[in-house]
């Protein structure tokens, strides 16, 4: 049976309604009267059930497309959450970097330093040697 639009459905049921009305009208004597009232009736209770069933169908359509959006959202926070977290690690890994970098100039800088300082001591013994006036020594910063 193909499907019917739901005025189709409404007008088959008037239809059948109108028959069931006619039908116990002309009650006087029919002995067939109560199966057609039976299948009259029947008919009604599917098409009641057809319009029920399409009407949840609808129901479920509208539900889902109203909450897709919703959905959507949720999918990308969740997402960004994942990324938040990543970009954090990713700053941690490069802040330990940055600190072991600084550690290894530091360490670098004190060897310049003591080198600088071996290898003007020759110059400054000989300058005092000499009595030449000593350099006044610069402070560390």
């Amino acid at each position: 049976m193909p499907e019917l639009s739901g005025r189709e459905l409404l007008d088959e049921w008037r239809q059948l309604m109108e028959s069931v009305i006619a039908s116990a009208a002309s009650v006087a004597g029919r002995s067939e009267l109560p199966r057609e009232l039976l299948t009259a009736t029947q008919r009604q209770l599917e098409l009641v059930q057809e319009v029920v069933e399409r009407e949840r169908g609808l129901q479920s359509d509208l539900l889902a497309r109203v909450v897709a959006p919703i959905d959507a959202v949720f999918a990308l926070l969740e997402e960004t959450g994942v990324t938040l977290r990543r970009q954090a690690e990713a700053l941690e890994s490069a802040g330990r970097a940055l600190e072991e970098t600084a550690g290894l100039m530091k360490h670098q800088a004190e060897r310049f330093e003591r080198t600088i300082s071996a290898l003007r001591q020759p110059s400054d013994l000989a300058k005092a040697a000499a009595g030449a006036k000593r350099r006044p020594k610069k402070q560390a910063r």
